[in-house]
C-alpha cells in the first residue's frame, strides 16, 4: 500500500544523487486525488546562521563570490552542522569565516528555506561579546569581512542589497529582538 504522508501515499523513495551537502530524492506517490505521480525533493544537511554584533552595534558579514548567483553577495556567517550541536557549529563557523569568537550566543529559532520541495533547516544565532583573531577559511572560501552598522545591514536587506534568505531573516529578527518589537 505505501506510507501515508498527509493525504499523499508514498509508494517508493529513490535516491537520485547525494554529496556531502544534500541528497536528491524522487518519490513514486499517489496524489490526494488518487492519481499516480512522482515528487522530487532535496534534503540538505542542517545548517546554522550567525550574526555577530559588537558593543558599538556594528555587525560583521561575509562578502564572497557565489558561483550560481554569478556575483558577490553579502551574507551572515553560515555553514553546515558537522557531527556537533548547532551551537558548536555556529561557534566553529564564526571562528573559521571571520576569526571571531563570542562569549554570548542567543538562539533566535530555526527556519526552513523552502517547505515545498526542499528540506533545509538553519538554526539562527546572534553572537555578542566578541573577540577578534585570525580566520581559518577553507581554501575555496574567498571571502572578505565586512563591518557595517546594524542599521545599515537592515537597510541593505530592505533595499535588496542583501538577498540571501537566511541572512535577511536573521538580520531582521535580530533587529526586532533588539528593539523588543
Amino acid at each position: 500500500m505505501g506510507k501515508k504522508n498527509g493525504n499523499w501515499t508514498i509508494k517508493k523513495i529513490e535516491k537520485k544523487f547525494a554529496n556531502d551537502f544534500f541528497t536528491v530524492f524522487e518519490d513514486k506517490v499517489v496524489h490526494p486525488d488518487g492519481k499516480n505521480g512522482k515528487y522530487a525533493t532535496v534534503e540538505f544537511v542542517p545548517g546554522v546562521s550567525v550574526l555577530p554584533i559588537d558593543d558599538d552595534d556594528f555587525v560583521y558579514l561575509t562578502k564572497q563570490f557565489r558561483y550560481k548567483a554569478g556575483r558577490e553577495t553579502l551574507e551572515v556567517v553560515a555553514g553546515a552542522v558537522e557531527d556537533e550541536t548547532p551551537k558548536k557549529a555556529a561557534k566553529r563557523e564564526l571562528k573559521e569565516e571571520l576569526g571571531i569568537t563570542a562569549r554570548e550566543f542567543t538562539k533566535l529559532g530555526k527556519i526552513q528555506l523552502d517547505n515545498s520541495i526542499i528540506k533545509s533547516e538553519s538554526t539562527q544565532y546572534v553572537a555578542r561579546k566578541l573577540a577578534f583573531g585570525a580566520t581559518d577559511r577553507d581554501a575555496e572560501e574567498e571571502m572578505k569581512t565586512v563591518k557595517i552598522s546594524f542599521r545599515a545591514a537592515v537597510e541593505k536587506v530592505l533595499n535588496g542589497e542583501i538577498t540571501h534568505a537566511p541572512s535577511c531573516i536573521l538580520i531582521l529578527k535580530a533587529f526586532l529582538e533588539a528593539k523588543k518589537i
